[in-house]
């Protein structure tokens, strides 16, 4: 994988800068800044500051495909999801879809 690729992703998705990054995570700035300017891959323990800076797990960071954030909205969604019986959670499910096309109509 690469790291320092994923990290400018992830940068680029929230359009956040280095130095956001580095008040996010707590990290000095020169630290995430030497990330980039040496070519350096971050130890371990940089990857994981950085992802609580993101707000993503290491797991989260390293997925090759696509990953759902699990921001605090979609976890209270999918909270209360599993206290549905099936029948209520298909009747939502298509809710859903018919939103997210509606909206897919409205956007052309």
């Amino acid at each position: 994988m690469d790291v320092l690729g994923r990290l400018r992703q992830l940068l680029d998705e929230r359009g956040w800068t280095e130095y956001r990054l580095s008040k996010e995570c707590g990290l000095a700035q020169s630290t995430i800044g030497n990330i980039y300017r040496r070519n350096t891959i971050p130890s371990l323990e940089t990857i994981e500051t950085i992802c609580k800076g993101f707000g993503i797990s290491v797991a989260q960071f390293f997925a090759e495909n696509d990953f759902v954030e699990l921001t605090p909205e979609v976890r209270e969604l999918v909270t209360s999801w599993h206290a549905l019986p099936s029948r209520e959670r298909e009747v939502i499910l298509e809710m859903v879809k018919s939103l997210a096309e509606a909206k897919g109509e409205q956007a052309e």
